[in-house]
């Protein structure tokens, strides 16, 4: 399997740890990567899965640089937009549990492929001054959340407290995360955080897996229903949008400082 994905295995249970550094940022490589070690999951029909990244960052979400070096280029644009869709949607119909280990940042994107997980760990923010934060903070760069992704931050910690989010964009710390909901445990450090999600993971497979996995077939039909609402072209409409633009390449030059 490629090396931008490490697969360590825990008995019956799959970590899939992201190592592109710095940030794990999801490119056209590392969403192909991802999808093909998801595949090779469900393939082997293992109890559960760990999705997890480094002790800094789980994943900085989709790779803005790499995005604005298409320029124009719709077909490209679109490609890697659809690239990151499909893991996203892969995420959401797993036939078995899977498990989000945030074992640092975890913001747009990133925060998406969270919440199409069945579980959420986050490690704790070791100095309260510099937190550990979640969020899907689309707006803050100039983009429009699309109400196929609203639907998953809606879901999981209700309407009106979804709305207040994702209109600001706002990033939250992970101890705000848990007390809203957003994600179900915290763990003190990296390590700690990935054991919580193998733990839970662990404890699904207990259970008699035809019926667990039928009701969670049931219960999670809205999570790749919603991914399917996801227009990309007007997506892509809206990333070509000059002041949409402008908010990129503003954060890209933060970035390459």
């Amino acid at each position: 399997m490629s090396e931008l994905v490490q697969i360590i295995e825990h008995g019956a249970v799959r970590e899939l740890r992201l190592a592109r550094a710095p940030v794990n940022a999801l490119d056209d490589a590392l969403c192909a990567a991802l999808l093909d070690a998801l595949q090779a999951a469900f393939d082997a029909n293992v109890a559960g899965i760990a999705l997890s990244g480094n002790a800094r960052v789980f994943s900085g979400g989709l790779d803005v640089p790499y995005l604005l070096g298409h320029g124009a280029d719709r077909d490209a644009l679109y490609a890697s937009w659809d690239a990151f869709f499909a893991v996203a949607k892969a995420l959401a119909s797993a036939p078995m549990p899977v498990a989000a280990a945030l074992t640092g940042h975890a913001p747009a994107g990133g925060c998406v492929l969270a919440l199409c997980c069945d579980y959420r760990v986050m490690t704790r923010s070791a100095d309260p001054s510099r937190p550990l934060q979640i969020g899907l903070n689309e707006t803050q760069v100039g983009l429009a959340v699309p109400d196929g992704i609203q639907h998953l931050m809606r879901r999981v910690i209700g309407k009106h407290r979804a709305e207040r989010l994702l209109v600001a964009g706002a990033m939250i710390s992970a101890e705000h995360a848990a007390e809203i909901g957003l994600v179900d445990a915290l763990a003190d450090d990296a390590d700690a955080t990935v054991t919580t999600a193998l733990a839970w993971l662990q404890a699904m497979a207990t259970l008699p897996q035809a019926p667990l996995r039928k009701t969670r077939t049931i219960a999670r039909a809205d999570i790749r229903a919603a991914l399917d609402r996801v227009d990309l072209n007007d997506f892509i409409d809206d990333w070509q949008q000059p002041d949409t633009q402008a908010a990129l390449q503003a954060m890209a030059a933060r970035l390459r400082k």
